[in-house]
Parts: C-alpha cells; structure tokens; sequence
C-alpha cells in the first residue's frame, strides 16, 4: 500500500499534513519494515510505521497521541476522519494477516 506515495518523503508529508489536521504533535518519525505491527506510536509522539500501508494507519496511530485507547471517542474520530473506517482495516488485515496496532 505504501505505493500510494512515491518514497518515504511523500510518505512522511501526508503523516505530518495529519498530524496538523489532528492537531497532534510528531516529535519522531520513522518508515521501516516491522514484523509484527503496522505500526507504533510512543507516549513522547514518536511514529513508526510499517513500509506497506495507508492513510488508515497514518490516521489511526496519530490519534493515539490525543487518545491512548479505542475506545468511543477514538472510534467516533475514526470515522469523522475516514468515514467506514473498519472497511480500511479489514482489507488490511485481510492482506497482511498481521495483528492491529
């Protein structure tokens, strides 16, 4: 998915265009292969994110800077945010086989 962007620059500008329309501070960013996740966010605002995938994840790991849970609020942001959000997360799923974030 990461295809959807040209390189990791372009990748980087549409998390940090988020981060602004969040109104989210990153204090790290970082695109790198993981095994396990899609990817992290750290209490101190630093992102990792797995090299195959979209906005769903930007969007969903940006929020847990202002949201720690999934819980209703981060559901009901989700979907302000994405709309049908869980159809995002069902197809990535579905092609990575990995676990949620």
């Amino acid at each position: 998915m990461m295809n959807h962007w040209r390189d990791k620059r372009e990748f980087k500008s549409c998390v940090l265009e988020w981060a602004a329309k969040l109104e989210v501070d990153a204090t790290g960013l970082y695109v790198r292969p993981m095994r396990n996740k899609w990817a992290s966010c750290s209490s101190a605002g630093t992102l990792s994110f797995n090299k195959k995938l979209g906005e769903y994840v930007i969007v969903h790991e940006l929020l847990h800077l202002r949201i720690p849970n999934h819980g209703k609020l981060w559901k009901s942001l989700m979907r302000a945010h994405l709309g049908e959000y869980e159809v995002y997360e069902q197809k990535l799923r579905k092609m990575s086989q990995k676990p949620r974030t």
